[in-house]
C-alpha cells in the first residue's frame, strides 16, 4: 500500500516562495505518475504539475513558469517549488500518485494548507 505525506504549506505573503514536500512509503520507480493537485475555496480541484518517469514533467498553464516539481529517488520525495506566488494560488494542497498513466490517481495525501496574502 502506498502512503503520500505531505508537508511545506504556510501561510506566505504575494511574491515569496514555498517548497512542498511529499513524502511516499515506497519507491518513486513503482508509480508511473506523480501529480500536485489544488482545491481553492469555492472551486474545482485543479491539476497544478505532473512529473513522470524520466523526469518528464507537465504543468497547468495558471503555474506555467512559477511552479516546478520535482523528485529525489533516493529520499522517495516529490517537491514542488512555488515561486512568484499570488493570492489566487491559494488552496489545499495535495499530493497524488497513479500506478499507471492516465485516469484518476490511485492514492492521495492528505493535503497542505497553502495561502498567499496580498
Amino acid at each position: 500500500q502506498v502512503q503520500l505525506v505531505e508537508s511545506g504549506g504556510g501561510l506566505v505573503q504575494a511574491g515569496g516562495s514555498l517548497r512542498l514536500s511529499c513524502a511516499v512509503s515506497g519507491s518513486l520507480f513503482s508509480l508511473d505518475a506523480m501529480n500536485w493537485y489544488r482545491q481553492a475555496p469555492g472551486k474545482q480541484r485543479e491539476l497544478v504539475a505532473i512529473i513522470l518517469r524520466g523526469d518528464k514533467t507537465v504543468y497547468a498553464d495558471s503555474v506555467k513558469g512559477r511552479f516546478t516539481i520535482s523528485r529525489d529517488n533516493a529520499k522517495n520525495t516529490v517537491y514542488l517549488q512555488m515561486n512568484s506566488l499570488k493570492p489566487d494560488d491559494t488552496a489545499v494542497y495535495y499530493c497524488a500518485a497513479n500506478r499507471r498513466f492516465g485516469g484518476t490517481p490511485d492514492y492521495w495525501g492528505q493535503g497542505t494548507q497553502v495561502t498567499v496574502s496580498s
